[in-house]
């Protein structure tokens, strides 16, 4: 066990799975670990929150609401996040309330999204009646809604931002609905880490981002619109660059997007690494025999018959394009609608030129006179 908590003794653990590969990591929270995971598998991590949480700025309206919570009594309580529950007794505390808050909610029917609000809400001392199924907000009042709750009083920690139509869900089942919002997400102060992310994503100079929260999609994507690029980003995402998502909410915008990601069958973070880690070692190392060794392409790292070079982000496209079809011919044109800032065919011609330079064997990319360029198999 490491002393950032992660165990490089477990089977599989290798401290070279991702040589070569460069991951984006988007998340805020718990960030340590997802990138500390990474780099000591060998991976290169490229950090761009592209949200972050933020305590309410002002408690005085989590105490109001904290207030008419317990003057309410509520039936049932739907707490959504561990950091949302733990804040909100935290900040009832600061203001002499989480006597009277605690004891209000052991009255209370209190619902769980995910083992990890369970987890909060028992350390306070408390007990859930249930967890909803799917770990959505949606499957928490699917499962309010099924037992009858018309005439009910609940209260709904919210995590972030309003999940409106859910709210309104409930009210026009009959019910009181009394809402109290402990954090916020915010974007981040600095915005060049994330417009780097997108360039990064574009150019395929990632091979995959992993996104933990769903406004950490939109908030990118966001960014990406914002200088033109949301196209581009998407693209990417669907073909070069693996969109990776801790579970189906996070994942919901990305689908929304045209993106299919991988998602682990457990919503977990650990579980979540694991994907990214077989996934790029099983599905995104090219391997080739050629006329000049064996080939392989894991990330920016290409090794011929056991001679290795970094790649830089032009030069791996085309090498990419070129392993695609080992031995095929494929045109300068082919090479241009590839790369659009390429604008002719001496742009393409001084590429490949970089490209032979940087490779271990400079006769691998061999030219096929009047046609356009293959792989020397």
């Amino acid at each position: 066990m490491t002393d950032t908590g992660i165990d490089t003794t477990l089977p599989g653990f290798r401290a070279d799975q991702l040589e070569g590969f460069r991951i984006g990591v988007t998340s805020d929270r718990r960030s340590e670990d997802l990138i500390a995971a990474f780099e000591r598998r060998g991976a290169e991590v490229l950090h761009a929150p592209a949200i972050r949480i933020s305590a309410t700025a002002d408690d005085s309206k989590l105490t109001r609401d904290t207030h008419a919570i317990i003057e309410a009594r509520p039936d049932i309580l739907l707490a959504t996040t561990s950091y949302g529950i733990r804040r909100w007794f935290e900040a009832a505390d600061a203001a002499g309330l989480g006597h009277d808050l605690i004891e209000t909610l052991a009255d209370s029917r209190i619902l769980v999204r995910g083992p990890k609000a369970r987890g909060a809400v028992r350390a306070a001392g408390l007990d859930d009646a249930g967890m909803s199924d799917k770990e959505t907000t949606q499957s928490l009042v699917d499962f309010v809604l099924r037992e009858g709750a018309e005439g009910k009083t609940v209260a709904v920690q919210l995590h972030g931002f309003t999940d409106q139509p859910q709210l309104e869900r409930l009210r026009a089942a009959g019910v009181t609905v009394l809402t109290v919002a402990p954090y916020r997400w915010l974007l981040p102060d600095d915005s060049s880490r994330v417009l780097k992310l997108v360039d990064a994503i574009c150019t395929g100079s990632v091979d995959a981002v992993t996104f933990t929260s769903a406004p950490a999609v939109e908030a990118l994507f966001g960014a990406a619109d914002g200088i033109g690029r949301l196209q581009q980003l998407q693209d990417a995402l669907s073909s070069t660059v693996v969109a990776a998502a801790v579970g189906p909410v996070t994942a919901a915008p990305l689908i929304a997007g045209g993106i299919t990601p991988i998602a682990p069958e457990r919503y977990r973070m650990g579980a979540l690494i694991r994907l990214v880690c077989e996934y790029l070692e099983e599905q995104r190392i090219v391997r080739v025999q050629s006329a000049h060794g064996a080939i392989e392409l894991r990330g920016r790292i290409v090794s011929v018959a056991g001679s290795r070079a970094t790649l830089a982000p032009t030069s791996l496209t085309i090498l990419r394009i070129l392993l695609a079809s080992p031995g095929a011919v494929v045109s300068r044109a082919a090479l241009t609608a590839a790369l659009p800032e390429m604008q002719d065919d001496h742009a393409v011609d001084v590429a490949i030129s970089r490209l032979r330079q940087a490779l271990p064997a400079s006769g691998l990319v061999a030219t096929v006179i009047k046609r356009g360029y293959r792989i020397d198999v």
